[in-house]
């Protein structure tokens, strides 16, 4: 006998928290179903204790920057316990009970679709019209001899470490590498960064690998770039990581962080028609449908791995479902890296733009030319870029590497979202000191 409902959300991340807190306000009869714990990756391993961690060491390095200021010291086990207050002690005992206060009915366990409208979730059985999927991702591990045998960390063992490790190799210069490096370096570890492209974060603009390597070496990050790792031991207490110049580094940790996949593999989406993409997602359409009565959002569909995006897609299958649909739209998701100097980034980079035909104009300013870059600390710096279509005279991409520059990258954001023409923003008067006041510069030195 099953149980029947409106609406299953089978995923309680971001996306799928978002999706069933809107199902169920609307008054439908609602499931959530969690195989780990109710708010996902980012609640617990990733987003909000990554942040937690990068902020202690930040805020000592901007006293270091502030004349006049002495160095606060850093209390590591204190850090630590808010880390741990952050994600609710791995406990997600309060987020079940609030839900079911409400009146969703929470299964934990492994869900898997059987037919259509039609989840199973160990012994029992949910039957609804309604599918929402939102299983998320997973880090991608490489392939690579030894490394299984020899172990390693992933976000999940960096995020919620006891202790800081002497020293650490990471594979992946991305988002994730990036870091996860600067963070235990300012920690005190010794870190070793191996990097398979040429530069650091190699879908941005090379300009924005530049200046965060420059920034990681200068706090004394090892970069391995166009290395690939071949071969992995651990020997004691040591891992060392052979390298495809035929030179070794080694750690007494190693982190994986080359990137996440999809977690789609073993839901049963075959029992509904559908097959997985090439890196293992499901496809949906522009308002997130898989097939009738299946929606699928979030890191599982592969079209924009970040929070903020999976979220919107909740907001865009919910209105789908609700009665109210419309498409999404991806050109303006925003794209930032906090480290210090943190990366923000939106639209398309000038090489994506070129490949698609667009004749490009680009430009770029220097934080230096704007007051708010003395006044807020001494040695800092950073560039901001603008890529622009010179045929429709519009933003489609800008980038940032500087202080709080996911704070201000949005001014850019609505600037690409909404097709703002060139002659408009230049014509904008930005807050006087302020960081936003370096588009200027580089909107007028555009060629439109």
């Amino acid at each position: 006998m099953s149980e029947r409902f409106d609406a299953i959300v089978i995923g309680a991340g971001p996306a799928g928290e978002v999706a069933i807190s809107r199902l169920s306000s609307h008054g439908l009869r609602t499931a959530l179903v969690e195989r780990e714990l109710v708010g996902g990756e980012c609640a617990y391993w990733a987003c909000i204790p990554s942040k937690t961690l990068l902020r202690p060491p930040e805020a000592r390095a901007e006293a270091r920057r502030a004349p006049g200021i002495a160095e606060p010291a850093a209390s590591w086990p204190e850090i630590a316990r808010y880390r741990d207050y952050m994600v609710r002690g791995l406990d997600d005992s309060g987020a079940v009970r609030g839900y079911e206060e409400r009146g969703v009915s929470v299964f934990k366990g492994e869900a898997r679709i059987e037919a259509p409208g039609q989840v199973r979730v160990g012994a029992r059985v949910l039957a609804t019209e309604r599918i929402v999927v939102a299983t998320g991702s997973e880090p991608a591990i490489p392939p690579i001899d030894g490394l299984r045998e020899a172990g390693y960390w992933t976000n999940r063992e960096a995020t919620t470490l006891s202790e800081i490790p002497r020293d650490v190799v990471v594979l992946g210069g991305g988002p994730v590498g990036i870091e996860l490096g600067q963070m235990l370096r300012r920690y005190g570890a010794e870190v070793t960064i191996v990097q398979g492209a040429e530069r650091l974060i190699d879908r941005e603009d090379a300009r924005v690998g530049e200046l965060i390597a420059d920034a990681l070496r200068a706090e004394g990050v090892e970069l391995r770039l166009c290395e690939k790792a071949t071969g992995v031991s651990r020997d004691g207490e040591r891992t060392t990581v052979e390298l495809g110049s035929g030179e070794t580094v080694s750690g007494e940790r190693l982190i994986v962080a080359i990137g996440r996949r999809p977690r789609a593999r073993d839901l049963g989406v075959e029992a509904i028609g559908v097959e997985l993409g090439e890196r293992g997602e499901i496809p949906i359409d522009s308002r997130c449908r898989v097939a009738d009565g299946v929606w699928a959002i979030g890191d599982v569909t592969g079209v924009s791995l970040f929070t903020h995006a999976a979220k919107y897609q909740a907001r865009i299958a919910c209105a789908d479902i609700l009665g109210a649909g419309r498409d999404a739209d991806y050109t303006a998701i925003p794209r930032v890296v906090f480290s210090d100097p943190e990366i923000a980034a939106v639209g398309l980079t000038a090489q994506e733009a070129t490949e698609r035909g667009i004749e490009v104009s680009t430009a770029d300013a220097d934080l230096m030319t704007i007051a708010r870059t003395e006044t807020y600390g001494v040695g800092l710096g950073g560039e901001v870029g603008i890529v622009a279509d010179r045929g429709r005279r519009t933003a489609i991409g800008a980038w940032a590497v500087g202080p709080l520059a996911g704070e201000w990258i949005h001014q850019a954001v609505l600037a690409v979202k909404a097709e703002i023409p060139i002659d408009v923003l230049r014509d904008t008067v930005a807050q006087f000191p302020t960081f936003t006041e370096a588009y200027l510069p580089a909107l007028e030195a555009l060629e439109v």
